[in-house]
């Protein structure tokens, strides 16, 4: 599944874009530096019911911004996508 794809199915699952549960982790403070993965995983499966692994692609987000690894782009591997920068925008407007 490619990075893009788990933060399409978080808006699925949660009814809310990357960009919106980016700026509610940034409200409570969850881009802050000394918070740990582990409490944002926590707060995303007790307010979304995330599990592990897109409540991880919404770590990213959170902690690194929309960018990934261009060593991901264009491959034939598991996690591939078409572009280093994530769509935090919602499904409904992403380009084609």
């Amino acid at each position: 599944m490619s990075f893009q794809a788990y933060l399409d199915a978080v808006e699925t699952k949660t009814g809310k874009t990357p960009r919106q549960l980016l700026d509610i982790a940034r409200a409570k403070g969850f881009d802050d530096p000394k918070i740990k993965a582990g409490e944002i995983l926590d707060w995303l499966k007790t307010e979304y019911e995330l599990g592990r692994g897109h409540g991880m692609a919404m770590v990213h987000v959170i902690k690194k911004g929309p960018e990934i690894d261009i060593k991901h782009v264009g491959t034939s591997g598991v996690h591939r996508d078409e572009s280093n920068m994530l769509w935090l925008d919602g499904i409904a407007t992403k380009p084609a």
